[in-house]
């Protein structure tokens, strides 16, 4: 009698396999409580849905590669170019922050380093008084200060009364200096005129303050009184005096008080502070009258000036800038931005819209 592999010696049949844990490992679907026979089904983990956002996020950055990637194959140069713009476009961006930073991490860095080194011989003034000059004093003494023979004038300035606006200048000056402790007097004002001799503006008016005592102030302000001798103009007589300040004191100057006729106060604080960008709240101005009879006069040839500052706010360019070469008759060369390196693209800058680099005063 033959067997198959499959017969039972008893021709019984074969024993059922008996999973002892069902569900587990492999097999249905949950645990087995022995205890109870019977299987424990857990609750099945939700599959993460496919609207979430990320999902979308996902599903957006995928597609939108996929279009930049036919993009490049289907205009291969255009997709060059505009790579070549983005990254250019990026480059200068970083620049320009890096230069801005710069520029300002240098400066407070520097201004710490002079406030701590005591190389300036006024490193302890804080203010700026700017006298502007108006004129050269050609007496050979100074005993006839307010005589209009003393000074050499232009056929507009000819007027009864024209030298002792000077005066009244060179006095306001004093006086506002002698009330703050903290301010450094300039007076400013080049070699302008070609029949005056290499003689300044501001060399006249320092003079005639000594001839006159200071007013009253000397022990309290001539120590602290000096010049700017290169300005030919009213833009420059503010822009080259704070240079002049940083070059005394090693610092720009917290506050700003103008000394000038009183009609020109809308060419100072406002034409030529905007250009600056100086903070409207720091600076002031310390008007004077000019003569009675030379007044009329004086308000018409202002009207026109400032029109000229107001298409030309730096003075740089047309009838401004011939002006101010016919006011160097000595071929002067100006030291300026040498002793305020900080604000070199402020000097630099010829434009019709204000300056819009850093500058320490921000």
């Amino acid at each position: 009698m033959s067997f198959t592999p499959f017969d039972h010696p008893n021709n019984a049949p074969p024993p059922k396999s008996f999973i002892a844990y069902p569900g587990g490992g492999g097999g249905g679907g949950g645990d087995f409580d022995l205890e109870s026979g019977t299987s424990i089904r857990r609750p099945r983990k939700h599959r993460s849905s496919s609207s979430s956002p990320f999902h979308s996020l996902k599903m957006t950055v995928r597609s939108s590669c996929h279009r930049i990637q036919n993009f490049y194959k289907i205009h291969p140069f255009l997709a060059f170019a505009g790579s070549l713009l983005l990254g250019v476009a990026v480059l200068v961006v970083l620049l320009v922050s890096q230069s801005s930073y710069s520029g300002v991490d240098s400066y407070h860095r520097d201004f710490g380093a002079n406030e701590a080194s005591g190389d300036y011989p006024f490193a302890r003034l804080k203010n700026l008084v700017m006298v502007a000059g108006h004129s050269i004093y050609t007496s050979r003494s100074c005993e006839k200060v307010e005589e209009e023979g003393s000074w050499f004038l232009e056929p507009y300035q000819r007027n009864p009364g024209q030298a002792a606006t000077f005066v009244d200048h060179i006095r306001v000056g004093i006086e506002s200096a002698s009330s703050d402790e903290k301010a450094l007097l300039l007076f400013s004002g080049g070699e302008t005129r070609k029949d005056a001799g290499p003689r300044s503006e501001a060399q006249s008016y320092w003079a005639v303050a000594e001839s006159r005592g200071w007013f009253g102030k000397e022990k309290n302000v001539r120590w602290r009184a000096l010049t700017e001798e290169h300005a030919r103009d009213s833009f420059e007589n503010l822009l080259f005096s704070i240079c002049r300040f940083r070059e005394l004191t090693g610092v720009y100057p917290s506050n700003i008080t103008v000394v000038s006729y009183d009609f020109k106060e809308e060419r100072f604080a406002h034409l030529h502070r905007a250009a600056i960008r100086f903070p409207e709240r720091r600076f002031f101005y310390s008007g004077t009258p000019t003569s009675l009879t030379s007044r009329q006069a004086a308000l018409k040839g202002e009207h026109l000036v400032r029109l000229q500052f107001q298409k030309d706010p730096y003075g740089c360019q047309g009838l401004l800038h011939r002006k101010k070469l016919g006011r160097d008759p000595f071929h002067r060369t100006i030291p300026y931005p040498k002793g305020c390196p900080e604000i070199e693209d402020l000097f630099q800058y010829c434009g019709t819209t204000p300056f819009r680099g850093f500058l320490p005063w921000d």
